[in-house]
Protein backbone atom coordinates (compact mmCIF):
# COMPACT_ATOMS: atom_id res chain seq x y z
CA UNK A 1 0.00 0.00 0.00
CA UNK A 2 1.25 3.30 -0.70
CA UNK A 3 0.59 6.30 2.14
CA UNK A 4 0.49 9.76 1.42
CA UNK A 5 0.36 12.34 3.63
CA UNK A 6 -2.26 15.20 3.02
CA UNK A 7 -1.99 18.99 3.70
CA UNK A 8 -2.53 18.16 7.32
CA UNK A 9 -0.27 15.74 7.94
CA UNK A 10 -1.80 13.39 10.29
CA UNK A 11 -4.78 12.86 7.50
CA UNK A 12 -3.07 10.06 5.42
CA UNK A 13 -4.16 8.47 2.12
CA UNK A 14 -3.84 5.03 1.58
CA UNK A 15 -3.87 3.62 -1.50
CA UNK A 16 -3.86 -0.11 -1.99
CA UNK A 17 -1.74 -2.14 -4.47
CA UNK A 18 -5.15 -3.76 -6.59
CA UNK A 19 -4.38 -6.92 -8.10
CA UNK A 20 -6.54 -8.21 -11.67
CA UNK A 21 -7.01 -10.37 -13.88
CA UNK A 22 -10.01 -11.85 -15.65
CA UNK A 23 -11.31 -13.49 -12.81
CA UNK A 24 -11.53 -9.79 -10.76
CA UNK A 25 -9.16 -8.10 -8.51
CA UNK A 26 -7.56 -8.69 -5.03
CA UNK A 27 -6.44 -6.03 -2.80
CA UNK A 28 -4.88 -5.99 0.84
CA UNK A 29 -7.42 -3.45 2.53
CA UNK A 30 -5.24 -3.10 5.79
CA UNK A 31 -2.22 -4.53 7.21
CA UNK A 32 -1.02 -3.79 11.18
CA UNK A 33 2.50 -3.29 10.77
CA UNK A 34 2.40 -0.68 7.85
CA UNK A 35 -0.74 0.88 9.46
CA UNK A 36 1.65 0.90 12.94
CA UNK A 37 4.89 2.40 10.70
CA UNK A 38 3.14 5.15 9.06
CA UNK A 39 -0.22 6.56 11.33
CA UNK A 40 0.91 5.15 14.48
CA UNK A 41 -0.76 2.07 16.54
CA UNK A 42 -4.04 2.21 17.01
CA UNK A 43 -6.39 -0.73 18.02
CA UNK A 44 -10.08 -0.92 15.92
CA UNK A 45 -13.19 -2.23 18.04
CA UNK A 46 -15.93 -1.29 16.01
CA UNK A 47 -16.63 -1.83 12.01
CA UNK A 48 -19.37 0.47 10.32
CA UNK A 49 -21.24 0.11 6.93
CA UNK A 50 -23.67 3.06 5.48
CA UNK A 51 -25.31 3.10 2.43
CA UNK A 52 -26.75 6.18 0.88
CA UNK A 53 -27.77 8.01 -2.48
CA UNK A 54 -27.17 10.81 -4.04
CA UNK A 55 -26.97 14.28 -2.18
CA UNK A 56 -26.79 12.60 1.37
CA UNK A 57 -24.18 14.55 3.38
CA UNK A 58 -23.25 12.50 6.66
CA UNK A 59 -21.44 14.58 9.24
CA UNK A 60 -19.55 16.43 10.15
CA UNK A 61 -19.56 14.00 13.17
CA UNK A 62 -16.97 13.44 16.23
CA UNK A 63 -17.16 12.26 19.69
CA UNK A 64 -15.65 14.26 22.49
CA UNK A 65 -14.73 11.77 24.99
CA UNK A 66 -14.33 8.04 23.42
CA UNK A 67 -12.80 9.69 20.63
CA UNK A 68 -12.78 7.20 17.51
CA UNK A 69 -9.76 7.42 15.11
CA UNK A 70 -11.24 6.10 12.03
CA UNK A 71 -10.01 4.18 8.77
CA UNK A 72 -12.62 4.99 6.26
CA UNK A 73 -13.64 3.32 2.75
CA UNK A 74 -16.08 3.06 -0.48
CA UNK A 75 -17.44 -0.16 -1.33
CA UNK A 76 -19.69 1.02 -4.08
CA UNK A 77 -20.15 4.37 -5.36
CA UNK A 78 -18.51 7.64 -4.71
CA UNK A 79 -17.87 10.23 -1.88
CA UNK A 80 -16.31 13.41 -1.09
CA UNK A 81 -14.95 12.57 2.53
CA UNK A 82 -13.72 15.54 4.47
CA UNK A 83 -12.04 15.56 7.98
CA UNK A 84 -11.07 19.00 10.03
CA UNK A 85 -9.00 20.00 12.39
CA UNK A 86 -10.76 20.68 15.69
CA UNK A 87 -7.77 19.97 18.12
CA UNK A 88 -7.25 23.41 20.02
CA UNK A 89 -3.53 24.82 19.26
CA UNK A 90 -2.96 22.19 16.67
CA UNK A 91 -1.34 24.23 13.78
CA UNK A 92 -3.90 23.37 11.49
CA UNK A 93 -7.33 23.69 13.20
CA UNK A 94 -9.70 25.04 11.48
CA UNK A 95 -8.34 23.28 8.49
CA UNK A 96 -10.08 20.74 6.77
CA UNK A 97 -8.70 17.85 4.09
CA UNK A 98 -11.00 16.74 1.35
CA UNK A 99 -10.74 13.42 -0.88
CA UNK A 100 -12.84 11.72 -3.21
CA UNK A 101 -12.99 7.89 -2.35
CA UNK A 102 -14.72 5.29 -4.64
CA UNK A 103 -15.16 1.84 -5.29
CA UNK A 104 -13.43 2.42 -8.60
CA UNK A 105 -10.32 4.44 -6.77
CA UNK A 106 -10.22 2.15 -4.07
CA UNK A 107 -8.39 5.09 -1.98
CA UNK A 108 -8.94 4.99 1.87
CA UNK A 109 -8.54 7.82 4.45
CA UNK A 110 -7.06 7.55 7.89
CA UNK A 111 -8.70 10.29 10.03
CA UNK A 112 -7.54 10.13 13.60
CA UNK A 113 -9.14 11.27 16.94
CA UNK A 114 -9.42 15.35 17.03
CA UNK A 115 -11.14 15.60 13.73
CA UNK A 116 -14.49 16.23 12.90
CA UNK A 117 -15.60 13.99 9.74
CA UNK A 118 -18.27 13.71 7.44
CA UNK A 119 -19.00 12.75 3.74
CA UNK A 120 -21.06 13.80 0.82
CA UNK A 121 -22.28 11.22 -1.93
CA UNK A 122 -21.75 12.36 -5.12
CA UNK A 123 -23.06 9.06 -6.88
CA UNK A 124 -25.88 7.75 -7.56
CA UNK A 125 -25.73 5.42 -4.42
CA UNK A 126 -22.76 4.84 -2.22
CA UNK A 127 -21.51 2.77 0.50
CA UNK A 128 -19.37 3.71 3.04
CA UNK A 129 -16.93 1.31 5.60
CA UNK A 130 -14.98 2.67 8.44
CA UNK A 131 -13.54 0.87 11.27
CA UNK A 132 -13.24 2.99 14.38
CA UNK A 133 -11.07 3.17 17.22
CA UNK A 134 -13.52 3.74 19.88
CA UNK A 135 -17.15 2.53 20.48
CA UNK A 136 -20.35 4.80 19.30
CA UNK A 137 -21.11 6.27 22.40
CA UNK A 138 -24.16 8.80 21.70
CA UNK A 139 -24.28 10.73 24.27
CA UNK A 140 -20.42 12.07 23.39
CA UNK A 141 -21.37 12.90 20.09
CA UNK A 142 -20.87 16.29 18.67
CA UNK A 143 -21.52 18.08 14.72
CA UNK A 144 -19.64 20.92 13.62
CA UNK A 145 -22.10 22.61 11.00
CA UNK A 146 -21.12 21.32 7.12
CA UNK A 147 -21.08 24.92 6.06
CA UNK A 148 -19.09 27.31 8.42
CA UNK A 149 -17.61 30.11 6.13
CA UNK A 150 -15.00 30.22 8.72
CA UNK A 151 -14.01 26.63 7.70
CA UNK A 152 -14.82 26.78 3.89
CA UNK A 153 -15.64 23.44 2.97
CA UNK A 154 -15.60 23.13 -0.99
CA UNK A 155 -18.01 20.62 -1.25
CA UNK A 156 -18.63 19.48 -4.80
CA UNK A 157 -22.50 19.75 -4.93
CA UNK A 158 -24.22 17.23 -7.08
CA UNK A 159 -26.17 19.27 -9.82
CA UNK A 160 -25.84 22.54 -7.97
CA UNK A 161 -28.37 21.49 -5.05
CA UNK A 162 -27.95 21.54 -1.51
CA UNK A 163 -27.47 18.66 0.40
CA UNK A 164 -29.83 15.96 2.53
CA UNK A 165 -29.06 16.45 6.11
CA UNK A 166 -30.29 15.01 9.39
CA UNK A 167 -32.18 17.54 11.71
CA UNK A 168 -28.69 17.34 13.86
CA UNK A 169 -26.57 18.02 11.11
CA UNK A 170 -28.57 21.07 10.00
CA UNK A 171 -28.31 22.38 13.47
CA UNK A 172 -24.73 22.03 14.26
CA UNK A 173 -23.23 24.68 15.62
CA UNK A 174 -20.11 26.35 13.60
CA UNK A 175 -16.72 26.13 14.63
CA UNK A 176 -16.25 28.96 17.08
CA UNK A 177 -19.35 27.35 19.38
CA UNK A 178 -18.58 23.94 19.17
CA UNK A 179 -17.39 22.08 21.90
CA UNK A 180 -13.20 20.99 20.26
CA UNK A 181 -10.49 19.33 21.97
CA UNK A 182 -8.33 21.09 24.16
CA UNK A 183 -4.72 22.00 23.39
CA UNK A 184 -2.61 18.88 24.52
Amino acid sequence: MEYIRTDIPDIVLIKPRVFGDHRGFFMETFRQSEFDEICGHHEFVQDNHSGSPQGILRGLHYQVKNTQGKLVRVVAGEVFDVAVDIRQGSPTFGKWVGQVLSAENKHQLWVPGGFAHGYLVISEWAEFVYKTTDYYAPEWERSLLWNDPAIGIEWPMVKGQQPTLSEKDANAPVLAEAETFPAS
